[in-house]
């Protein structure tokens, strides 16, 4: 059977973005490549790994924030020359970091990427947040935030499009209000917006507005992160998401992956195995706290920066705080998506299977 992995079509480009991808913040050096590799090898059929190593990742989520595209690009390189796999075959995404919104600098950046992945063209790049820091800083000092200037950083992100080194161009991070002020004044439309979701933080009214406007979100996190003091977000210990996994014979991490993947999602869980996707959940919750201040950039508060839609996660249909637990209580909404899963029986482990033809 084909090697293929069940796609999202991107509404206003050509390609197809995997459904299933490895996300590889945090991931510690050393071992990020070997995770990468295992991956892809787990793909196309080459190991045989427990369904909870999320078998059939084709998507590697990179970015320059996270420092380790050099281990990433050796691991691919030696996959490509051992035959493993091409890099035709794989989808490759990466981010511009927030020093480096000045248009002279998106160039360079992108140059920077395509050189320690060894590559010639990135699959999708983004805007990785609405927020721009001082060329050539490292700490997150409020003194280092600026102004910033998307229409022009944009205008230097489809200049990338258009001379093929980005096959699509997106943001990361962007509240419906900032993605609505980009479509408004973007002549190459942003493919994607990656942003935390999950069943405690569903970003209702963001996909509502990116299905209208033909963007597709992509979620990172999508197991949760349990380690967050401002938003109890312990997804895989919800009551009513184990309540589901109970009765199917599966985990918890299992439906609330295939809640993102119903939600019309791409999801980006952070591992190839039950033991590391647990330990990297001690990340918070990736509100966006450093990039705020009373005095310097652009925004003043939290609020401000998600233009009022983080304050859906407090509110979420699927907090502890609105149901007692029990199946019988659960939220309409949420029902809704889990429903076909409890009364059609659809089995996670055939699921991933459908997702990644083996």
């Amino acid at each position: 059977m084909a090697n293929e992995i069940r796609s999202f079509d991107l509404m206003n480009n050509t390609l197809k973005i995997p459904s299933v991808g490895l996300g590889t913040w945090q991931s510690e050096p050393g071992l990020v490549g070997q995770a990468v590799s295992v991956a892809v090898k787990v793909a196309l059929g080459l190991l045989l790994l427990p369904l909870m190593s999320l078998a059939g990742y084709r998507h590697i989520d990179c970015a320059q924030l996270y420092a380790n595209e050099k281990e990433i690009g050796s691991a691919l390189k030696k996959l490509f020359e051992d035959g493993v796999v091409k890099r035709e075959d794989l989808w490759i995404t990466s981010k511009l970091w927030c020093t480096d919104h000045a248009p002279e600098d998106v160039t360079l950046a992108m140059d920077g990427c395509l050189s320690d992945l060894q590559f010639e063209y990135i699959d999708l790049y983004l805007i990785h947040w609405p927020v721009r820091t001082k060329k050539g800083t490292v700490v997150f000092q409020p003194e280092n935030l600026i102004p910033t200037d998307i229409p022009a950083t944009w205008k230097a992100m489809e200049a990338l499009y258009d001379c093929g080194k980005a096959r699509a161009i997106g943001v990361s991070n962007f509240s419906s209000k900032k993605l609505g002020d980009l479509l408004d004044i973007a002549h190459i439309p942003p493919a994607v917006n990656q942003v935390e979701c999950h069943p405690s933080w569903q970003q209702t009214k963001l996909s509502e507005f990116c299905k209208s406007r033909a963007v597709h979100l992509s979620g990172y996190s999508p197991l949760g992160s349990p380690g967050t003091e401002w938003l109890k977000s312990d997804v895989l210990n919800h009551p009513i998401l184990t309540s589901v996994a109970e009765k199917l014979g599966k985990t918890p991490a299992q439906v609330a992956l295939r809640w993102g993947l119903q939600m019309g999602h791409s999801v980006l869980p952070k591992s190839t195995n039950e033991a590391r996707i647990k330990e990297n959940l001690d990340a918070r919750l990736v509100r966006g706290d450093f990039l705020v201040n009373d005095t310097y950039g652009d925004y003043k508060t939290v609020e401000e920066l998600w233009d009022g839609e983080i304050s859906e996660a407090r509110l979420c249909l699927f907090s502890s705080e609105q149901c007692n637990g029990t199946i019988n209580d659960i939220p309409v909404l949420m029902y809704g998506y889990l429903l076909c899963i409890m009364v059609y029986e659809v089995s996670v482990f055939d699921f991933i299977n459908d997702v990644i033809a083996l």
